[in-house]
């Protein structure tokens, strides 16, 4: 009899952890399972870029406007991203995007742009480039199963140049390049293990006195608003494949000694993933 009651007892404890595990067990998002995830993603902005050189940015001449003046439309971009996870709570994030725009026009004002002024009628041809680098490190204060927050440092490395030529005017150009740093933070939630939704603010002011310390090399003076806006959606097939969309808004507005310009970036994108 006391054997019986012995073996019923442990039936009993072995049945109660048994499903004490199962509910316990972790069970974390398909999306934050990795090590390394790597991602393509095909982004069409609608642009807005004004841009002025030479002496004319310092004096406070106007910006010529290379959307309107040349009919700029949506091109589509390729960014590359990577995430290197060092933790549960820590990740290296890398990202690169190269936007380039050549247009001809036959302009319908005078435009002057690097102390060169093409006349109304010319032929004029614009080229246009950005070109954005971004590193950052990502810490996850907040890193459950089903959701994370977290605070994002990053430099922004930006490349911009924007050129105007006409025959007969010759050409003028501005050429900025300058890293910028950046905060911000990112919120991620996964109603179901397989599909998350990211909402990820990020940017800073760059004042004088910093800017002259980034380009102390070269002693120019430098000022710069960034603002970085991004919330997509990603959904996993497994855990080393899944599909991303959403909307990003990227704005760079700066001030570099007599050069000065305001590139904003909207729009929809989507892409892939793969994670190891």
């Amino acid at each position: 009899m006391r054997i019986r009651l012995l073996a019923i007892a442990l039936l009993a404890l072995l049945t109660a952890s048994r499903a004490d595990a199962q509910f316990n067990v972790p069970d974390p998002a398909a999306g934050e399972n990795f090590h390394v995830e790597l991602g393509l993603m095909f982004w069409s902005p609608d642009p807005a870029i004004k841009a002025q050189t030479a002496g004319l940015a310092a004096l406070g001449a106007s910006e010529v406007d290379f959307v309107q003046e040349f009919g700029i439309e949506n091109e589509r971009f390729t960014e590359f991203r990577a995430v290197l996870k060092t933790g549960r709570k820590h990740k290296i994030r890398v990202s690169h995007v190269p936007m380039e725009y050549d247009k001809q026009s036959v302009l319908q004002r005078t435009i002057v742009f690097g102390g060169v002024s093409y006349p109304v009628s010319v032929l004029a041809s614009a080229h246009l480039k950005w070109e954005l680098w971004r590193i950052g490190y990502e810490w996850d204060f907040v890193a459950a199963d089903r959701g994370v927050v977290g605070l994002v440092t990053q430099i922004q490395f930006n490349q911009v140049e924007a050129e105007l030529s006409a025959p007969g005017f010759g050409s003028s150009i501005t050429d900025v390049s300058a890293p910028v740093p950046t905060l911000g933070i990112l919120a991620r939630v996964y109603p179901h293990r397989l599909f998350g939704i990211t909402a990820e603010f990020g940017g800073f002011k760059v004042p004088g006195f910093i800017g002259k310390r980034i380009t102390d090399a070269i002693g120019d003076d430098f000022d710069a608003n960034v603002f970085d806006m991004d919330i997509y959606g990603t959904l996993s097939f497994g855990r080393h494949v899944g599909v991303q969309g959403g909307y990003r808004s990227l704005s760079v507005d700066y001030t570099f000694d007599e050069d000065a310009g305001d590139f904003d970036m909207k729009g929809p994108y989507f892409g892939g993933v793969v994670r190891f």
